[in-house]
């Protein structure tokens, strides 16, 4: 792939030094995606001048699979016409999610220069929360009355395709416009001319309203294996559709966010934010993490007597602490995507707890053993590597249940179960850890020294 980029970057510096109009079989041969991760390199101004030897259908394929960066490099060199002739050949929730990177200013400026009957429509997009079906939706779409033939259907389809985000599935609805099913395209194909759409439709609709949030309608659309899901109003009238690459880009921007939030980094965060924007941004929820971690050297230092009486301890409890961290977070991850799917839910899933804190035992019990052995090989003390051994299988214990416990009880407190779980997990393994080694260790010491 690097050596696809490599030469796209070649051509492109061709054609800058030659100002020489891109030819469109360049652009057909190369990936929109690969063109724009190419322009992505450049300076401002060769963006620039290369977009001005591109055609604006092509600039506007490219701009679509642009990352924001890129969408407002672009931007800023162009001039309102010229932004409205590139949304010309772009989708309504394209163009969408583009004007919502612009200041407000500039959106109503563009809005007021396009045609009538487009703005109404973006505005009424704009008018969705970004992140809920009306926000990803497009209004491109296909619906014929259930009265119609197969050989009328068809060529209605013919005449409104080129305009319409996806022909595969055909919405059917009532006389009152209210949609009643839907009917593949294949299905029209194969049934006879005089047939009509009411007889060959599937009336029983996974559908969704624009309020849905966007990740309720990616698991609809995984759990019912669709390509595209319909977006009704409170009428039941259909207002848009939403299609597979959207939802693409919806669970990997969820993915993203769920794992940023998860060590208290910004959902917008990047290698290439801003020096004082990223430090802004990450500082608060280290200061948390300071505190956390005092709260460790607090249990800690309630110990110092002990540690200093057997130095071994010092070098072992991190140890106890680590395994702990781990064993928690591999159950927080395995939850926070439970819930992200929907199927967990602690009213009905409560004795998955103990099922978790079961796991942590006996994980505990078999890297304890393994650790104890080595510790009683290292410091020839088998009190030691007693210790260690019911040490982790407590630590694993309470990580197991408080990795189920900690991002349910944000979900039900109202809060992203994501929201820095890790940092608020870490804290308890290490504060128990701490707590039960060198407490266990206490018990123990006239065998240690």
């Amino acid at each position: 792939m690097t050596e696809k980029i490599d030469k796209i970057k070649e051509d492109i510096s061709y054609y800058l030094d030659h100002q020489k109009k891109v030819p469109e079989d360049w652009v057909e041969h190369n990936y929109p995606i690969d063109i724009a991760e190419a322009l992505s390199d450049l300076k401002d101004s060769e963006i620039n001048n290369f977009t001005q030897l591109l055609r604006t259908e092509d600039l506007a394929d490219i701009f679509e699979e642009s990352e924001e960066e890129l969408q407002k490099n672009i931007l800023k060199c162009k001039s309102s016409q010229e932004i409205i002739d590139i949304f010309s050949h772009m989708a309504a929730d394209d163009i969408t999610d583009i004007l919502g990177l612009l200041k407000i200013q500039k959106r109503k400026e563009l809005l007021r220069h396009m045609k009538q009957d487009e703005a109404i429509v973006l505005k009424n997009l704009l008018g969705y929360d970004k992140e809920s079906a009306g926000g990803i939706m497009t209004t491109e779409y296909l619906v014929l009355n259930k009265n119609l033939t197969t050989a009328q259907a068809l060529s209605k389809i013919k005449d409104i395709a080129p305009d319409t985000e996806t022909i595969d599935t055909i919405f059917v609805s009532d006389n009152n416009k209210k949609l009643v099913g839907n009917v593949d395209l294949r299905d029209i194909l194969s049934a006879p001319r005089e047939t009509k759409l009411v007889e060959i439709m599937d009336d029983n609709i996974v559908k969704v309203t624009a309020d849905v949030d966007q990740e309720i309608v990616a698991q609809k659309v995984s759990k019912y294996d669709l390509t595209v899901i319909p977006v009704i109003n409170k009428k039941g009238i259909l207002i848009g559709i939403i299609t597979v690459d959207d939802i693409i880009d919806v669970i990997e921007a969820e993915n993203t966010e769920d794992m940023f939030k998860m060590v208290g980094v910004h959902e917008e965060e990047s290698v290439n934010s801003p020096l004082f924007k990223s430090v802004k941004r990450r500082l608060p929820w280290m200061f948390i993490n300071l505190f956390t971690a005092f709260l460790a050297t607090f249990t800690v230092s309630y110990f110092e007597d002990v540690i200093t009486q057997v130095v071994a301890l010092a070098a072992a409890m991190p140890l106890v602490a680590g395994m702990g961290g781990n064993s928690g977070n591999q159950t927080l991850s395995v939850v926070i995507r439970g819930i992200a799917l929907g199927d967990i839910d602690f009213k009905e899933n409560w004795k998955l707890v103990f099922k978790q804190g079961m796991i942590g035992v006996i994980n505990g019990a078999a890297t304890g053993f393994f650790t104890g052995i080595i510790l009683y090989l290292m410091y020839g003390n088998y009190y030691l590597g007693i210790i260690i051994f019911l040490a982790m299988m407590l630590n694993l214990l309470v990580a197991g249940m408080f990795g189920f416990l900690i991002p349910l009880t944000l979900q039900s407190l109202g809060v992203d179960p994501a929201l820095a779980s890790a940092i608020f997990l870490t804290t308890v393994t290490d504060v128990f850890g701490f707590f039960a080694f060198l407490g266990l260790a206490k018990l123990f010491l006239i065998y240690l020294v």
